[in-house]
Order: structure tokens, then C-alpha cells, then sequence
């Protein structure tokens, strides 16, 4: 058999599973791309099932389905595509308790839709095994460089085609794996091949039915009387369209009180989505004179709710962490700050400020204003700031801008001040204010490992009614400067929650914006009156005392190990969640689909493990102990999956970016882990020797990795973007060339009957449990611990390598031989 016929469909197999999640993050919310692994592992398993209780049949006749097979995966991928994009599902309905019902049956939908396409392609893989069963490392290494290409092609073609057009690019190595298969039918599987893709490219081509769903942030804006996209930029890290309609305004929260103030509201002007999500407002040409003069109209500036520091220390040396597609800038400029360094990571964001975008202009060049792409965790360690101020826009321009907000990061602000001089935080209420009390847990834990010992005497919080500001002071507050925060608060009618000598009695007397305690037990909001929710437990939280929130939220702080920023529930309290889902933000449900797929994916799992014992006479094993390798093959998918998963969000962090470090992690690993494979015959004489080298290079590379991993990534943050790509892969290659070797040694063990297939199943199944997995362990103990637990995993692979039992019950009766070539 050819093995390029293999190297295509694995291609396709992962560009298809990586296009339909860039769908559903485009058109649904990203959440719901955890269902697409979901499907893709349970579809291999499947396929590895129905191949092991059947095998002889399927080895007979493989000649024929490897022929077929080209045009029944062009025909299911895109009739797959077609129904998922025309699939009613709406997230915010499943929410509802009185709407979640049919949402059930849509998401089902899915898996009808969807799970043909991956049987299909895990039975030509399973069957490439069977036939190849003298060569496996040879056939996993075409394997796993073929998915690793495969997602690298993908996320390359995502650079010129937009997330609902990337399926139809995909039909065509598939189409083109029928020439590979060999055979005397090879003509006949051409050319069903060929009018299969093009009908297939037709549908998808002239009938493509994505789009924005009605819940994402674009939908409304943009069809609104003369609403119109004015530039498009695709990339792999997100599509984004620049809209110019007449609802557009910078979103930042201005006094109630600027009409009184004499200050005009803020300006019109073009609104910029990625993946239907608004991330900033870039500006409109001003007109003066009849001709453009480069300049924003920033007037509102002194009423916003982020102007107090710029009150409190005039001519500040100022750090900005977020642009804001620059009216950030020109509104600190308009603050009278004396110099300002400006921080914008968010690649798109950054080339706008420095180039445009369409219409957009860029920003006019400032005396004292420099404008780097540097990540926020490179302050500490140069610069003396009067104020460190984070944009109240930038935790959701990108995911990794979460990295801003974690403990380490404000103890870094905090060294980076000047005498005198203030970190100033955002944090939006608009969902839960217990989200402030989070960061002021982390602010907490940031001033006690910076040496400061009193953190309550360090801290101001004043509020709207949507937004929270945290003023953070490495030297304490005043009387004079407290006085004047309560002055600026007042006279806009903005609320002090927390200083130093508050009064929390008296302050609750003359609340503007009441913000009255959710009580998530009973799903109610509490208020006798003019109430502040975060006044009330500021104290306790910032003191380290108990308080009511922390008996139904996580107030742990955020940290570099732990850096999700939307974590605030308790998933052992999981009964009064499931009861609470109608106000459970968007940004916290894709932790309650992580349990949902990992509980769906427990259950697959056991069935798949149940399999030998409901066909003894079917799966047999001429040469592995079956317990051992009951527990061998899912600790290596475990295992793989789990150092997969740590490293892509360390390398998202050290990128900056999580479509970079997605690719080069994903990438690196397969293509080295195919490498290794490759590697399996140099072991054929002593392959308990392969297995304990292979162990102990990944056992020792986990445990370096989880000492010195961190502190490498911030001491080289600084670096070029191409010189920490090429370290990551340097760090990558020889954990990625020793997991290659694992599988394909067990493999050898099983024989060539209707086990082998079962353990391939196995794998894939155990690969349905481990993304989830490992999501809920980084979410509950820490990325470390992800990694600690596949230096275990690849421990017990060593203990429980299949080994050579000669007079086994399930000892293999020979099976018929897999057709010829």
C-alpha cells in the first residue's frame, strides 16, 4: 500500500477538525469548538471498534474500501460542513430553562453530521495499520506528518481564505488520495474521486450557508441602514472586519454627570470585530477645515472613569498597556501626561495604529509617545512610571492579554513605579461584581509578594455602574490624595468602594450607581436600597478574612499557572450552577462544556474498554497481556494529549499570541513525534529498552519543563519574535521525538488480528477524555500539575508495556492474511 494515500487523508483528517473549530469560534462562540475534538476522537474510536469486532471481513475486502473510501470522505465532509452551518443551535437558548430542550437535539445534530467524516477517516487510518502490521512505525510516522501538515497547511491557508471558506480547500487531498491507494480499481476510485469533489465544491462553493449567529456582537450593528464592512483582514489568530455603521462610538465609561461638566459625549467611529467580537473602536478622519488633521476628538477624556490618576499626578511618565485602537493614547495625551510607552500585543491592532486599516487612519505621530508590540510582563525590567494603566479594552482584544491581569504581572507594575506612583486596573461589573473582588484578591497577593504587608493600605476602588477602576500604590495613600479621589469620584457621580479609613455605613448613604449582591444560591439579586456589593466584602478580601463571596465564587488570584481570567465558578457546587445557567456570563460557560464532553467522554471511553469482553473470540491478543495494555494505550493518549496542552498555553504566553503557539506546538510535536516513530525499528531486538529510554527522556524533559520552563519564558520575553519561535521548537524536538516511539512499540505487540485496531480505538477514545482532562485540572490545580501528571501517565507505561505471554487465553488464532497490493 502507499503510504502517501495515508499522508493525505491524515492531512485533511486534522485541517478539518481545525477548520470546523475556527467555524464555530467564528460563528458561534469559541466554546463550542471543545464538541469538535469531541466528535473527531469518538469518530477514530468508533472506527477502531468496528474494525477490531470485524476484522477479518475488512482485511479481506480492504483493496476495494481503500478505494472507495477517497469519495465517501469528500461526500461526508461536505455534507457534514453543509449541516453543521445550517444547524439552528443558539448557546444563549440552551441557557434558557425554558429553551434548552431543542437545543439538545441541535447539538445531537452535530454529531450526526460531523461523526461520518471522522469513522470514515479513522477506518482508512485503522486499516492502513492492519495492512502495514509489519511496518507500524513507518505507517505512524506518515500518520502523525501528515496531521502535523496538515494543520500547519490550514492555519498557512487561513492567511487568504476566511474561516467559512477553508472546508472546500480540504476536499482536495482528499480527492487526491484515491490516486494513492493502489490497485486494480485504482481508475474507477479516480474517478469517483473526482466528480464526488466536484459536486461536493459546488454545494459548499455556490450554497455556503455560514454565518454570524444573531447573539454575536456584529450581528446587530451590522444590519443596521447603510451598515457596511469598509476592510477585512484574515488570519489564523481571528477574521476581522472594521465596520462602519452609526451605533459605532468609542466604549468607555463617561460621568452621567458631562452634560453638567460641559464635555461632549465620545465621538463616532468605526468598530473592529474579530470572529463576530468587538475588540476596539479605531477612528474616524476629523475634518478641519475641509481637510483630515489626524487628530482624535478626546474632549470626554477628564469625565471618564479612568481619568483619576492623571488628576492625582500631573505630567505622568505613563505605561499603557492597550491602545485602544489609540484613543488611549490621545486621551492620556489629553490628561496632560508627559511621556507615555504604549503596549499593544494584539498583532492587528498594533499594524492599525502604525499603518491603518482601510479607511482608519494611523495614529498621528506624538512628541514622548513610543508605541511597541512588547508584552506587558517585560516592565519590570526597565522604566520608572509615575502610572502603569491597563486600557479597560484589553483583557478581551485577545486571550492572552489575560497575562496582564495575573499576580505576577502587578507584582512586575508595582517594581516598574516610580516613588509616588499608581497601577490602575479595569475590571468590568457589567456580568458579575465578583469579579472585582477577584482581582482584588490577586491585586492582594501581588503587594504581599512585592514585600508590602498591609495590602488594604495600598489600595482605592471607585466604580460606575458598569465598571470597576483599582488603583494600586506601592507607597500607601495620603489624606490629601484620598481626598482628592473622593472630590473627582463625587463630582461625577462615580462611587468610592474602598480607601484606606472608609466608612462603609456612611459611604453606603450617598451610593450613584447601586450594585446590590447576586446571591447565586438562591438566584437573586439582594438589595434593600442604594447598595455597593464590592464595599462590602473589599475589606475582607483584601485582609485575606472570610467573606460571603468566597462560599460561592473562586476568589483565588490569577496567576501565570492558573491564568484564566473568567473563572469564577465553583465547579463543586456544580448541582446550583446547572440551576443558575440563565445568568452565568458567556465567558464562563465553556467550563460546564469542558465537563459535559469530558463526561461524554468518559462514558465512550468504557465502552470502548468493554469491547474484548463483549467479543473475546473477536479481539484477540496473540502476544500482549490484555490487562497491560488495557491500561497502556489510553496512559500514552492521556499522556501526549497532556503535554500537548501544557505547551501550547506556555507557548501562547511566550508568542503572545494563541494561534502562533497553537501552530507551532501542534506542528512541532507531530512532525518530531513522526520522526520518532520512525525511529521503532532500531528497537525490534529489545523494545523494553525502547520504552524505558523513551519514558525517562519524557519523565526527565516534564520535570525540567516544570522547574525551568517559566523562568526561561520570562527572562527571553524581550526576545525576537523568530528567536523565541525557534527556542520553543528547540525545547519542543526531544520530548516530540521520544512520544513518537511509545505508541507504535505497543502497537508491534498486538499481532495482526482484530487487537490491534481495538488499541488504536483505545487510544483515540482515552484522546476524547484528555483534552478535557486536562483543561479541568489547569483550571482547578494548575498547568503544572497537567505536566506532573504525564510524567506519571508515561511512568506506568513503562510498568505496564504489553509483554510477550506465549500461553495467554487470548493467545491470537491466525487470522486471514490483509489483501495484496
Amino acid at each position: 500500500m502507499n503510504l502517501i494515500a495515508l499522508f493525505l487523508v491524515s492531512l485533511a483528517a486534522v485541517g478539518y477538525e481545525t477548520a470546523l473549530t475556527r467555524y464555530f469560534a467564528v460563528a458561534k462562540w469559541s466554546e463550542y469548538g471543545y464538541w469538535v475534538i469531541s466528535i473527531v476522537m469518538v469518530g477514530f474510536a468508533l472506527s477502531g471498534v468496528v474494525l477490531a469486532l470485524w476484522r477479518d471481513a475488512f482485511a479481506r475486502n480492504s483493496r476495494r474500501l481503500m478505494a472507495a473510501l477517497p469519495a465517501l470522505l469528500v461526500v461526508s465532509a461536505a455534507a457534514g460542513y453543509h449541516f453543521t452551518t445550517t444547524n439552528p443551535f443558539n448557546p444563549l437558548q440552551l441557557q434558557n430553562p425554558a429553551t434548552w430542550q431543542p437545543q439538545l437535539w441541535n447539538i445531537a445534530g452535530y454529531y450526526v453530521a460531523l461523526l461520518p467524516f471522522f469513522f470514515l477517516a479513522g477506518l482508512f487510518i485503522s486499516l492502513s495499520f492492519v495492512r502495514n502490521a509489519d511496518r507500524i512505525g513507518l505507517v505512524y510516522g506518515f500518520d502523525l506528518t501528515g496531521a502535523g501538515t496538515g494543520a500547519a497547511s490550514v492555519l498557512t491557508a487561513m492567511y487568504v481564505v476566511h474561516a467559512f471558506d477553508l472546508v472546500p480547500l480540504l476536499l482536495l487531498p482528499l480527492a487526491l488520495s484515491a490516486v494513492f491507494t493502489g490497485g486494480s480499481g485504482r481508475g474507477r476510485a479516480v474517478a469517483a474521486a473526482v466528480l464526488t469533489l466536484c459536486a461536493a465544491e459546488a454545494i459548499l462553493l455556490l450554497d455556503n450557508q455560514a454565518a454570524y449567529n444573531d447573539f454575536k456582537s456584529i450581528y446587530a450593528p451590522l444590519h443596521t441602514p447603510d451598515a457596511k464592512i469598509v476592510a477585512q483582514v484574515t488570519s489564523p489568530r481571528g477574521d476581522y472586519a472594521l465596520l462602519d455603521d452609526f451605533t459605532e462610538r468609542v466604549d468607555t465609561d463617561i460621568s452621567n454627570n458631562a452634560g453638567m461638566l460641559g464635555i461632549d459625549g465620545p465621538p463616532r467611529t468605526y468598530g473592529l470585530y474579530r470572529d463576530g467580537n468587538r475588540i476596539a473602536a479605531l477612528p474616524q478622519k476629523r475634518r478641519h477645515g475641509g481637510k483630515p488633521d489626524g487628530t482624535l476628538d478626546t474632549g470626554y477624556a477628564g469625565a471618564a472613569l479612568d481619568a483619576l490618576p492623571y488628576l492625582l499626578i500631573p505630567q505622568a511618565r505613563t505605561l499603557l498597556v492597550g491602545a485602544s485602537g489609540g484613543f488611549r493614547i490621545a486621551e492620556v495625551l489629553r490628561l496632560d501626561a508627559s511621556r507615555v510607552q504604549v503596549l499593544e500585543p494584539e498583532p492587528v491592532l498594533f499594524a492599525a495604529l502604525r499603518n491603518g486599516l482601510g479607511p482608519a487612519p494611523p495614529f498621528a505621530a506624538a512628541p514622548g509617545v513610543r508605541i511597541t508590540n512588547a508584552s506587558p510582563l517585560t516592565t519590570a525590567r526597565g522604566g520608572a512610571w509615575d502610572i502603569v494603566d491597563l486600557s479597560a479594552d484589553f483583557l478581551d482584544a485577545a486571550e492572552v492579554n489575560a497575562s496582564a491581569f495575573t499576580q505576577q504581572a502587578i507584582a512586575g507594575y508595582l517594581h516598574a513605579l516610580a516613588p509616588g506612583g499608581m497601577v490602575s486596573i479595569p475590571v468590568s461589573i457589567r456580568d458579575f461584581p465578583v469579579y472585582a473582588l477577584r482581582m482584588l484578591a490577586t491585586v492582594r497577593a501581588a503587594l504581599l509578594s512585592a514585600g508590602i504587608d498591609n495590602p488594604a493600605q495600598h489600595v482605592v476602588v471607585y466604580r460606575s455602574a458598569w465598571n470597576v477602576r483599582i488603583l494600586v500604590s506601592r507607597d500607601g495613600w495620603s489624606a490629601a490624595r484620598i481626598a482628592a479621589a473622593r472630590k473627582f469620584a463625587d463630582d461625577r457621580s462615580f462611587d468610592m468602594s474602598w480607601y484606606p479609613g472608609i466608612d462603609i455605613s456612611a459611604a453606603r448613604s450617598g451610593i450613584y450607581n447601586d450594585l446590590p449582591a447576586v446571591l447565586f444560591d438562591k438566584g437573586e439579586v439582594e438589595s434593600g436600597g442604594p447598595d455597593d456589593a464590592i464595599a462590602d466584602e473589599a475589606e475582607a478580601v483584601l485582609t485575606g478574612r472570610p467573606s460571603p463571596s468566597r462560599d460561592q465564587f473562586n476568589l483565588a488570584p490569577i496567576t501565570l499557572e492558573k491564568p484564566f481570567f473568567y473563572a469564577v465558578l465553583r465547579l463543586d457546587r456544580i448541582g446550583t450552577i446547572l440551576k443558575r445557567l440563565e445568568i452565568l456570563p458567556q465567558a464562563e460557560v465553556g467550563a460546564l462544556v469542558n465537563l459535559a464532553v469530558l463526561a461524554q467522554a468518559v462514558i465512550i471511553a468504557v465502552l470502548v474498554l468493554l469491547v474484548p469482553l463483549a467479543a473475546p473470540g473477536r479481539v484477540r491478543a496473540p502476544q500482549a497481556g490484555l490487562l497491560r495494555s488495557v491500561i497502556y494505550f489510553p496512559v500514552l493518549a492521556l499522556g501526549f494529549l497532556f503535554i500537548e496542552i501544557y505547551l501550547i498555553e506556555k507557548a501562547s504566553f511566550w508568542l503572545t499570541d494563541r494561534t502562533s503557539g497553537f501552530a507551532l506546538v501542534l506542528t512541532g510535536m507531530l512532525v518530531f513525534s513522526g520522526l520518532g516513530s520512525l525511529m521503532t525499528g532500531r528497537f525490534a531486538a529489545n523494545p523494553h529498552r525502547g520504552i524505558a529510554l523513551t519514558a525517562g527522556v519524557v519523565v526527565g524533559w516534564c520535570l525540567i519543563a516544570a522547574l525551568l520552563l517559566e523562568p526561561v519564558i520570562l527572562a527571553t520575553l524581550g526576545w525576537p519574535y523568530l528567536a523565541r519561535a525557534g527556542l520553543l521548537l528547540v525545547i519542543i524536538a526531544p520530548v516530540s521525538l521520544a512520544l513518537g516511539l511509545p505508541f507504535p512499540l505497543g502497537l508491534s505487540r498486538t499481532g495482526t488480528g482484530g487487537f490491534l485496531p481495538w488499541a488504536w480505538g483505545l487510544n483515540g477514545a482515552f484522546s476524547v477524555v484528555a483534552t478535557p482532562l486536562a483543561n479541568l485540572i489547569a483550571r482547578e490545580a494548575g498547568f503544572t500539575w497537567v505536566l506532573l501528571c504525564s510524567a506519571i501517565l508515561y511512568g506506568m507505561a513503562v510498568a505496564t508495556f504489553p509483554a510477550i505471554r506465549k500461553h495467554s487465553a487470548w493467545h491470537q488464532i491466525p487470522a486471514s492474511s490483509p489483501a495484496g497490493e
